[in-house]
């Protein structure tokens, strides 16, 4: 009867999806080639409803990069043409969003439980959490860190074989709610662990001698909503004082130069940096227990997507970090063992130049806390599929993963401090 349920309700959640006005929405790629051309991207984000898929935000535009943004139906015909008069180079990447959507969902696990293979929704993670710790025992603990902000509770998984004194890894996944790839490669990371643990001597060794804080989901409220409402939701469901418009973007939410560089004071920018630091209890909750575990926690890690990239900091400061070099060769070679299953070709580097300067970032607040090893991984793809990657790449996108995060690990384990 819950397999039915759980079925119905999916079939509700995708048939409600389709009601949605993404049937003939595209998403474009320009690269402006100077100042000139930068104009006219500003100028048609101001006239019409723009969203920003790379860089976050207009405001981030600059002369030959490339920008991903996705117009409504009823523009796209008007932006190609402006397009096209004013001699910006474009191609369309998504034809039509709504086929790209329903495409999504084309991996062969078509079940109606829980599956590493297929995007989950917040009920069957929620659930699972609680499986993989009951099942697990010896290597697994479920806890609540905090709640969000319309009252769903936050499970942090521990994982590791209970010794003193063990240092640990902290990792995250979901702080942008349309990057469903992120969660799905915390739950891969936490099976491959419990699966592997006394096979691998590699994870054994990890278990056994260090302790791994998975966050499955950190923006839980803006996930469920990707699943019920709006699929390209990218913020937090927070109500903000004096505006219509919800939510704050969590990854400008830390207090790391905070709301400086690439962040937005406008309640209804994708990247609004929230009224105060830590003003979404979401990432209060995150920060706080970082806080009460700093003696422990020795490397941070978050999981977002998409662009192919490992970075480190700074990304609200040009500065470098302290431990550049060796923060440099880390990335250097996890994106050489990531490369080595598929040769998935990563870009690595300090945030602010490897991409683009964003202020108030998890890493970059981790790594400012003395966490000296502190990564962002962007994952598939680098824009031909964008947010709606399909579940066919699941698997592969995490197997590679993977091998990058246990390389890092390992790393750590040998360079505690």
């Amino acid at each position: 009867m819950w397999a039915l349920l759980v079925l119905i309700g999916a079939a509700a959640v995708s048939a409600h999806l389709q009601d949605l006005a993404f049937d003939g929405q595209k998403v474009f790629r320009v690269i402006p080639q100077n100042d000139e051309q930068v104009e006219i991207i500003n100028s048609l984000a101001s006239n019409m409803q723009v969203d920003f898929w790379q860089p976050d935000s207009v405001t981030l535009v600059r002369p030959k990069m490339q920008v991903d943004f996705r117009v409504e139906a009823d523009k796209s015909f008007e932006v190609e043409d402006l397009l096209k008069e004013s001699g910006v180079e474009y191609r369309v990447l998504i034809d039509n969003l709504q086929a790209a959507l329903d495409a999504q969902f084309d991996s062969k696990a078509r079940t109606a439980r829980h599956s590493y293979e297929k995007y989950n929704n917040w009920e069957m993670i929620a659930a699972w959490t609680a499986d993989i710790a009951a099942q697990n025992p010896d290597l697994v603990s479920r806890s609540v860190i905090g709640e969000t902000y319309e009252g769903r509770p936050m499970y942090l998984l521990k994982m590791g074989k209970s010794g003193p004194n063990k240092k640990a890894i902290f990792m995250d996944c979901g702080f942008h709610a349309r990057e469903w790839i992120s969660p799905a490669f915390c739950q891969w990371f936490v099976k491959e662990a419990v699966e592997t643990y006394g096979k691998d001597t590699f994870m054994t060794t990890l278990l056994n001698r260090l302790d791994f804080y998975v966050l499955p989901v950190v923006n839980i409220d803006g996930y469920v909503y990707t699943w019920t409402n709006d699929r390209m939701w990218r913020k937090t469901r927070s109500k903000n004082a004096g505006s219509r418009c919800i939510g704050a973007d969590p990854n400008r939410n830390f207090n790391a130069g905070w709301c400086t560089l690439g962040a937005s004071k406008k309640p209804c920018d994708s990247t609004y940096c929230g009224s105060a630091p830590e003003s979404e209890k979401e990432t209060k909750a995150l920060a706080d227990f970082i806080r009460e575990h700093l003696s422990t926690i020795k490397a941070y890690l978050t999981i977002h997507s998409y662009s192919q990239l490992l970075l480190f900091p700074y990304s609200y400061t040009y500065k470098l970090p302290s431990n550049y070099d060796e923060l440099n060769s880390i990335a250097h070679a996890a994106s050489k063992q990531l490369a080595s299953l598929y040769n998935t070709k990563y870009t690595y580097g300090p945030g602010a130049t490897t991409i683009y300067p964003a202020a108030g970032g998890s890493d970059d607040w981790a790594y400012d806390q003395g966490i000296k090893y502190s990564f962002t991984f962007e994952l598939r793809d680098t824009g031909r599929y964008g947010f709606i990657l399909p579940e066919s790449q699941i698997k592969p996108t995490c197997e590679e993963t993977l091998l990058a995060v246990k390389y890092i690990a390992n790393y750590v384990l040998e360079h505690l401090y």
